[in-house]
């Protein structure tokens, strides 16, 4: 086993899939001479060279079309799109294109294409850039989404994202790519759609993914404090979703607080939240609760922006009204 940071297990990763297949090709802004916004892909323009380490103009519809004609043609191209906020300049290329070429051509055309994107709040960034969009494509057909939370999971989970014959959304929060972890040295890839449970418990279920894992985790040690045994959920990916770890849990504790950092109305976690109580509702015994962020635009202000996201007191308090 090796200690690196999520950055480090993403660059690592991305390496081995370029020195592995020649037809893995890198598109994005900034990420051959600059090494990338956040430093992933530092070193690889000298080490491949300008063919395979492309740095694109600033528009982010045609990098992606690119990335969608690159993949038609018999290429594994890796698109970087700085972050989800740019996203939307590419979306209908993203939506109308990539997400569903395959099924509009009976099967004929396949698009192996990984979009690798940052997201999520906490940086004060603003509010254009702390955003997070992941439910919108996760309710796309024709998209997969994955959303990991340790250097494990960013590996292990893009390893799989070069296997996958379609689409892939790559998000990473802006705050994990510092995080450590331990990841094995051997190769090893994680199945889309296989949760993690991150955390044993026996008393109250905390759904998370991505950064709000870690308030989870952090809320999980309050209610311990409170004597009661939580249980953390890592989804690792929105589409698929591993539904049957989410309600085997459930059914073992009886009570379920899902973790958002997107806003309330209209995000994931209602999704989450309608699957358990379809799937799971005789074994309630309360109603699920929801703890996302505030439903306004992020503040820049420090103190601001942490008011408009979940913390861990407030999930702890959710789960002890459920008590």
């Amino acid at each position: 086993m090796a200690e690196l940071t999520f950055r480090e297990a993403l660059r690592q990763t991305l390496r081995e899939e370029l020195l592995a297949d020649d037809r893995v090709i890198l598109m994005g802004e900034d990420i051959g001479a600059y090494g990338g916004s956040y430093a992933v892909t530092k070193g690889f323009l000298d080490e491949f060279g300008p063919d395979r380490i492309r740095d694109t103009p600033i528009s982010e519809s045609v990098v992606v079309g690119c990335g969608i004609g690159a993949a038609m043609g018999g290429l594994r191209p890796m698109v970087e799109l700085m972050t989800v906020n740019f996203s939307l300049l590419a979306i209908d290329q993203i939506v109308n294109n990539a997400a569903k070429l395959h099924y509009m051509s009976n099967g004929q055309i396949h698009v192996p294409l990984v979009i690798r994107m940052a997201g999520g709040a906490g940086s004060q960034l603003g509010s254009q850039h702390s955003q997070s969009f992941e439910s919108w494509y996760a309710h796309v057909p024709g998209l997969k989404v994955v959303v990991p939370y340790t250097p494990y999971d960013a590996r292990g989970l893009l390893k799989s994202a070069f296997l996958e014959p379609n689409p892939v959304i790559f998000l990473e929060h802006t705050a994990l790519y510092g995080r450590k972890g331990e990841v094995p040295e051997e190769d090893y890839r994680i199945p889309f759609g296989q949760a993690e449970v991150y955390r044993e418990g026996e008393d109250v279920t905390l759904i998370g993914y991505s950064g709000s894992v870690h308030q989870a985790d952090g809320a999980a040690d309050l209610l311990a404090e409170a004597g009661h045994q939580a249980e953390v959920l890592n989804l690792r990916t929105l589409q698929p979703l591993d539904v049957a770890t989410i309600v085997a849990s459930v059914r073992k504790t009886h009570r379920a607080v899902i973790v958002e950092d997107d806003w309330k109305f209209g995000g994931f976690a209602g999704e989450i939240s309608a699957i358990i109580m379809e799937e799971a509702f005789d074994d309630l015994d309360a109603p699920v609760a929801r703890v996302c962020g505030a439903d306004v635009p992020t503040p820049y202000a420090k103190e601001l922006e942490q008011a408009a996201l979940p913390s861990e007191r407030q999930i702890a308090d959710a789960a002890l009204a459920l008590f």
